[in-house]
């Protein structure tokens, strides 16, 4: 029996190579996936780093230049005062007629050097727009400021176990509304006995606070509901235990919802230690909070 034809389609995700990226504590590799969906240029253009994006707005200026500057260079005397065969005077022209600026000491002279300099006009225009458009979106992308601790914790509390994140608003205005989820990413046993990854949340005692200025300590009780119940320094680091915590909050100074996202290894949790006094208030009724503090820790007494 015949097998059926690959669509073409598939046969370009089983040949694209591993993707692979990390998010903080955490790496991952994704198979039969493209890097990159060329049929979503606007997601490309935001998502890369800065010093993508301005390597490709570099490419992007001097191929359509150079590509200009070759039709220019095809037709010689249809760029007056440019000297025949001189590319590097046909490319000037074409960036500054691409830019629309125009010194004035070369101009199209013959039909088809207008043509041209119309089109590659239109296309500057084009291009322009565009490139303000992405500088736009990249530069009001709202982003928090947010500084953690390096080590969670896992510290006695009101008589119970409780794993503890300690975090700091390092702006200078005030979160509003902010919404905090943990999450672990354990191994589990169904019933089965088919072991398995899987996130699961980690309630915490104030997963919501109206507002968030300075320093705040995310709660975790580990009872018998918990999944970390059990647990202790040695078996978090064998069973690979991971955790993310995630952060949705409104700038205050913005009015726009930021967000935020810390991940840690099992490895990281330190257990019989607590955080160190990190706000003080005076007698003139202030609160100062000591940023330098915000992961040092101290033995449990």
């Amino acid at each position: 029996m015949d097998e059926a034809p690959v669509p073409p389609s598939r046969r370009r995700r089983d040949k694209a190579p591993p993707v692979s990226f990390r998010l903080g504590a955490m790496d991952f590799v994704q198979t039969g996936v493209a890097r990159f969906d060329w049929h979503d240029p606007y997601y490309i253009a935001v998502s890369l780093s800065w010093r993508a994006f301005f390597l490709l707005f570099l490419t992007a200026e001097l191929t359509i230049n150079t590509l200009f500057a070759l039709f220019y260079l095809a037709a010689p005397g249809c760029v007056a005062n440019a000297r025949p065969g001189a590319f590097t005077d046909v490319f000037f022209f074409s960036l500054e007629t691409l830019a629309t600026v125009g010194y004035g000491v070369m101009a199209p002279a013959t039909t088809y050097g207008h043509i041209v300099s119309g089109v590659e006009i239109v296309t500057g225009m084009a291009f322009t727009a565009i490139m303000t458009g992405l500088l736009f979106v990249r530069f009001s992308k709202p982003k928090a400021r947010i500084l953690y601790a390096d080590n969670p914790i896992v510290t006695m509390h009101n008589g119970k176990p409780t794993l503890m994140l300690r975090l700091g608003n390092a702006r200078t205005n005030v979160l509003t509304n902010a919404r905090f989820t943990l999450h672990s990413l354990t191994t589990q046993v169904s019933e089965e006995g088919h072991r398995q990854r899987s996130i699961i949340e980690l309630p915490l005692i104030r997963p919501q606070v109206p507002i968030f200025a300075i320093l705040l300590t995310l709660m975790h009780v580990i009872d018998e509901a918990s999944p970390l119940h059990g647990l202790d320094a040695e078996s978090i680091v064998e069973e690979d235990v991971r955790f993310f915590m995630t952060l949705m909050a409104r700038d205050h100074a913005t009015g726009q919802e930021v967000s935020d996202l810390r991940t840690y290894h099992g490895r990281d949790v330190r257990f019989g230690m607590r955080y160190a006094d990190a706000i003080r208030s005076g007698a003139d009724n202030r609160t100062t909070a000591d940023y330098s503090l915000i992961g040092a820790l101290e033995a449990d007494r």
